[in-house]
């Protein structure tokens, strides 16, 4: 029997998934986040991360995760695949080894064909796209200081602006004050934002407040409302970018959606309506999940494309 490894590593989570030659998935694994290795204690980190989740995975598939070399291995990786590789080389055995950036691999298992465009938005924000030639392209990615438009940081720090701006006199009153007061425990607007610099709020937990804007707007709330349009704008105008690096007007293009804040109704209503004005777009969730799409890169990087199943039986 032979056995392919999938792991999708982000900046507030590392999935693993392992399948058997026909496309079953038998382990499954989850830990920590793994991303930007090049620190010693984020080596140390990544390291700790991959032998979590694939002893546990290795576990639940009944493997030796000290023996058990896979045929092939894809990792997705947040921040990219640089100093990586070689770290992730040394704690597992593949006869092939595939590291890549996270968005490749969200892609790979966005759409029915690892074909089109996928808008991630969890933490951070980015576009990713892959044409019927193989060419790539993408916008965004720039990280929480020069971009990340849309991402729950951003759309968190939007909330946090609004309602420094209300408590200072040269903002409209909203209801975010007060949720994010409720939510940190904060006597002020103020001291949330100091709050929000110290080590007990990292950006991975600011990240966490983002759902607050959604409830404000679905209670009415202006300046909510205005975010989340802003945002869906923002993630629309990362999908339109793409496309006009990889296809001509016209042309047909899968668009899948990906991460957390795309549970927010208001915002995927009006993203899927601006980014299907595009002629030729068609706009959707994904097929399957990162991880599997990471297990898909590795069976395709061995020329294999199986349809993934549960370990009942079900197609994923």
């Amino acid at each position: 029997m032979q056995f392919f490894l999938g792991v999708d590593g982000g900046q507030s989570g590392t999935t693993a998934l392992i399948g058997d030659e026909h496309g079953r998935i038998i382990g499954r694994g989850e830990g920590g986040p793994c991303n930007h290795a090049s620190a010693a204690e984020g080596r140390a980190r990544l390291e700790r991360a991959v032998a979590e989740i694939l002893g546990t995975a290795c576990r639940e598939a009944g493997l030796d995760a000290a023996t058990v070399t896979f045929r092939a291995a894809c990792f997705g990786m947040s921040g990219g695949p640089d100093d990586k590789e070689a770290i992730l080389a040394g704690v597992l055995r593949t006869g092939r080894l595939l590291v890549t950036h996270d968005a490749a691999t969200a892609l790979a298992g966005a759409t029915s064909t690892g074909q089109g465009i996928v808008v991630i938005a969890g933490t951070g924000s980015i576009a990713f796209g892959r044409n019927a030639a193989g060419r790539t392209a993408r916008a965004g990615g720039w990280g929480y200081v020069f971009g990340d438009e849309a991402g729950a940081f951003d759309i968190a720090r939007q909330a946090t602006r609004a309602a420094l701006r209300m408590e200072e006199g040269w903002g409209p009153p909203t209801g975010l004050r007060q949720a994010l007061l409720d939510a940190t425990g904060a006597r002020s607007a103020n001291q949330t934002l100091h709050d929000f610099y110290s080590p007990a709020w990292p950006r991975s937990r600011v990240a966490t407040l983002a759902p607050l804007v959604d409830a404000a707007a679905v209670n009415g709330d202006a300046v909510a409302l205005q975010i989340l349009d802003r945002a869906a704008q923002d993630l629309a105008l990362l999908a339109a970018a793409v496309r006009g690096q990889l296809w001509q007007a016209g042309d047909a293009v899968e668009v899948a959606y990906v991460g957390g804040v795309f549970q927010s109704g208001r915002l995927l209503e009006r993203f899927r309506m601006l980014a299907e004005f595009e002629e030729g777009n068609h706009c959707h969730p994904p097929n399957h999940g990162p991880a599997e799409g990471a297990l898909l890169g590795a069976y395709r990087s061995e020329g294999l494309n199986p349809e993934l199943t549960s370990p009942q039986g079900r197609e994923t």
